[in-house]
């Protein structure tokens, strides 16, 4: 029998004074059965960098077809493909050639190691942006996860913050590729 997604909800307040976007976003978070609270939360905060009313979370781990998450335009093209973790170049360049513009965010210890191998074979994919989120505040931003949750983001001169009201995380990103 296969294992269901446990589903998490996230009353999410976002202050993006980089782009001028504040809302309130009520966020239902599918967590597969093998992704880790570090990544869902990762994924939160990817959704709270690039959030406007298209984009959207997908089927994730469920599909290997669709990324993390996704903005679409109305004609269903796809604007923006974000993955989260460490992809293979494999879906990274399906990726760049399926969307306008594909962002990876990776957060684990050992992400330069990974984006050493893989730099060279991702280079022509002009439409690529890799950020690194610390991976210190990424296992920090592990303990916030729970099932029902009230957190704000707030975004300033890069800077971005996470609380729940009790903690507050800094995530620290390094661009590897990309807009810097």
């Amino acid at each position: 029998m296969a294992l269901k997604a446990t589903i998490y909800k996230a009353d999410l307040q976002i202050a993006d004074m980089d782009r001028n976007f504040y809302e309130t976003q009520s966020l239902t978070l599918a967590r597969h059965p093998s992704e880790t609270d570090e990544r869902m939360m990762v994924r939160l905060i990817a959704f709270a960098i690039h959030a406007n009313e298209a984009l959207t979370f997908t089927k994730g781990l469920f599909d290997v077809e669709e990324p993390d998450l996704w903005q679409k335009d109305l004609t269903g093209a796809i604007q923006l493909w974000i993955e989260v973790g460490q992809p293979d170049e494999k879906v990274i360049l399906k990726a760049s050639g399926r969307s306008e513009h594909v962002v990876v965010y990776s957060y684990a210890a050992t992400s330069h190691i990974w984006w050493k191998a893989l730099a060279n074979k991702v280079e022509r994919c002009k439409n690529l942006t890799v950020i690194n989120l610390d991976a210190d505040a990424a296992e920090q931003l592990s303990k916030m996860a729970q099932r029902s949750m009230q957190l704000q983001c707030t975004i300033q001169d890069g800077q971005i913050w996470l609380t729940d009201g009790v903690t507050t995380v800094e995530v620290g990103r390094e661009t590897f590729k990309g807009e810097r």
